[in-house]
């Protein structure tokens, strides 16, 4: 993928001002001619701040300027840089292939996954998302015999496990999520909705682990067990955003009770059990181990049972 040399700079940019947390333009510029990209030459300030509105109009990143702070500048949102943001998706993407596409040889050795999507699908998805119309979308379920139609308001797109997903809000105010995959035919209608201001992107997927979203289900607090490595993987990628470790040793635990911390770290998350969770569960099956409450140990424990069961019938045949 060859990035035109504006993104570059762009990236640059936000990357540059970001780690600094806060830098004056005579800083930025003093980094800037270091770089191949200037030529050694200094960027002016006109071009500074073009490439400033484009970076907010493009990935909706603000640079703002402190006059308070000797004109220092900063990045306005960074929670933007800091998450699970399409933002943050984006110029980690863009980030690779600049790199990739500075030598050639590196392309047959850096590995990324393939995201599956219908980009015609994924564009009308967002143009209606844009101009808020409703959409009709044909949707057929794995292993349906059947299509069906349905009606949803374009609420927000969700990429996960290399997929992407469209929250819609139904009539009668029920969610669902969609698949896009499974999306066999949208049309966007003239119909109008409005997004209500108080709708969180956030705070709607706070208490859920991936897509799959049930309004009902109580949100419970989960104390999950991870043994050896398992638990250092955790430390570097949280399982959830409420993540917080209740126990990891220290030298001195490890020195006054060494078998009991020996192999293994608590951590607490505050979530909804839903399938997907739960399948997470089981693909880390002896690397995790759910210790409370009962109620998310009998649904792990039923599911290895009817896992247990279908190779039992296996090995009968």
């Amino acid at each position: 993928m060859k990035i035109p040399a504006l993104f570059k700079e762009y990236i640059w940019l936000v990357r540059t001002i970001y780690r600094a947390r806060r830098i004056s333009f005579v800083e930025l510029n003093e980094r800037w001619v270091e770089t191949d990209m200037s030529g050694g030459v200094e960027m002016a300030r006109t071009t500074f701040n073009r490439h400033k509105d484009a970076i907010q109009d493009i990935f909706g990143i603000y640079i703002e300027c402190d006059r308070k702070d000797r004109y220092r500048y900063y990045i306005g949102n960074p929670e933007v840089l800091e998450d699970d943001s399409v933002q943050n998706w984006m110029l980690s993407t863009l980030s690779l292939g600049s790199v990739v596409s500075e030598g050639l040889s590196l392309k047959e050795r850096v590995v990324a996954e393939r995201v599956s999507v219908d980009e015609q699908t994924l564009e009308k998805l967002i143009n209606a998302m844009k101009s808020r119309r409703r959409v009709s979308i044909l949707y057929r379920q794995y292993g349906s015999p059947q299509s069906f139609w349905t009606a949803a308001d374009p609420y927000c797109l969700k990429l996960f496990h290399k997929r992407w997903y469209l929250l819609g809000k139904l009539f009668g105010d029920k969610y669902e999520m969609f698949c896009l995959n499974k999306i066999e035919e949208l049309k966007v209608q003239q119909r109008i909705f409005k997004l209500p201001k108080d709708f969180d992107v956030a705070d709607f997927f706070e208490p859920y682990f991936g897509v799959v979203i049930d309004e009902e289900m109580p949100t419970e607090r989960i104390v999950i067990r991870a043994y050896a490595d398992e638990r250092y993987e955790l430390r570097d990628v949280p399982l959830h955003k409420s993540q917080i470790f209740r126990s990891w040793p220290s030298r001195f635990d490890l020195i006054d009770y060494p078998e009991k911390y020996r192999d293994y770290a608590d951590i607490e998350v505050q979530l909804k059990p839903t399938p997907d969770f739960i399948d997470y569960m089981l693909s880390k099956c002896g690397r995790l181990q759910v210790i409370s409450p009962q109620s998310v140990i009998n649904k792990i424990e039923d599911r290895m049972r009817k896992a247990t069961e279908m190779y039992h019938q296996i090995e009968e045949k």
